[in-house]
């Protein structure tokens, strides 16, 4: 029996990342890949990261808000 590969899903937390689970490629606007290190991962979207394209946590800080 072969593995099957997970189904991509992307959950926007509130005041914070979007997590990305899943088999998905990440590449920059250029189209470059990004290499993920992760089977998880969270994506900025405050733009404060030091680790863009990934979160680094400052939006907790920076008292980052989603609209609701």
């Amino acid at each position: 029996m072969s593995a099957r590969p997970e189904h991509p899903t992307i959950t926007a937390y509130p005041d914070g990342p979007l997590l990305v689970r899943g088999d998905i490629d990440l590449v920059d606007a250029e189209g470059a890949p990004i290499e993920r290190h992760r089977r998880t991962i969270a994506l900025c979207r405050c733009g404060l990261s030091a680790i863009k394209p990934f979160c680094d946590g400052t939006h907790k800080p920076a008292g980052f808000r989603t609209e609701d």
